[in-house]
């Protein structure tokens, strides 16, 4: 409610985010920003600790989808190790529940392409298809027939074990990077979000270049690494956690964040 010439009156809300909402009359708009109780936590995390708001906290879980983490999907009929993908399937399982019991938002972010791949660039295409043939993007699966890392098909869907809520927050991809070309910065900052754990595979390609993104973009970015993997070789996750905690943010375990929990 809102004091107007000596009356109150009912002010509405204009947007989404808990953090970032304006209110309005028919004689005013108020732009000031709700103030919102900060829930600061602070996490067991290398090179150093590190605190955070959990009101201004998401968690990023990337292409934790069919076509990468289940049998019959691509990594398999690829003739890829899609197990090595699953990994992060049971520390999400324990953390997740977590995240939403404080508040915390779930955004899963996955390829999922247009059928007709109009703003999928020949390069793109190729990371795929690198002769030109054999299942590439939009192709169907021998095993079941969905078209390879399409919206809405079961290749892009998010594995059975992590069947996210409704609640969660879908953004689709279409590059390595999960804010490339996508409305996930717009996202976050209507959510007013300033810290992120990340989360998904592949650790070396789309956790990291989607995590140093936002880095570039001034988001405060931790890797939870036991909820991350990579079918790629060792060296490439060793490589990959040793820049992260150089460069651009910090690592812990889905234990050390369940731990810092308030709920």
């Amino acid at each position: 409610m809102e004091k107007q010439s000596g009356q109150m009156v009912k002010s509405n809300p204009l947007g989404v985010g808990r953090n970032t909402r304006w209110t309005a009359t028919a004689a005013n708009v108020d732009m000031t920003l709700p103030v919102v109780e900060p829930v600061v936590v602070t996490i067991d995390a290398k090179p150093q600790t590190v605190t955070v708001d959990l009101a201004r906290t998401a968690i990023i879980i990337i292409d934790m989808q069919n076509d990468f983490c289940a049998k019959d999907g691509l990594v398999e009929q690829a003739g890829g190790d899609y197990e090595s993908d699953r990994a992060p399937i049971e520390p999400l399982r324990a953390l997740l529940p977590k995240l939403r019991d404080n508040d915390v938002p779930v955004i899963w972010v996955n390829w999922g392409n247009r059928p007709d791949l109009l703003n999928m660039p020949p390069n793109q295409i190729h990371l795929y298809k690198n002769s030109g043939e054999g299942i590439g993007l939009g192709d169907p699966l021998p095993s079941n027939g969905a078209p390879v890392l399409q919206k809405d098909s079961w290749a892009a869907a998010v594995v059975d074990e992590l069947k996210p809520l409704n609640s969660d927050i879908m953004v689709d991809k279409y590059r390595i990077s999960g804010f490339w070309d996508t409305p996930l910065d717009s996202i976050l900052k209507n959510l007013g979000v300033r810290s992120i754990l990340f989360a998904g595979v592949n650790t070396d390609q789309c956790v990291l270049h989607s995590l140093t993104d936002a880095n570039f973009l001034g988001y405060g970015c931790i890797m939870v690494e036991d909820c991350c993997a990579t079918s790629s070789p060792d060296f490439c996750t060793e490589a990959t956690v040793w820049n992260v905690k150089k460069c651009f943010g910090f690592v812990c375990s889905s234990g050390d964040v369940i731990a810092a929990l308030p709920k």
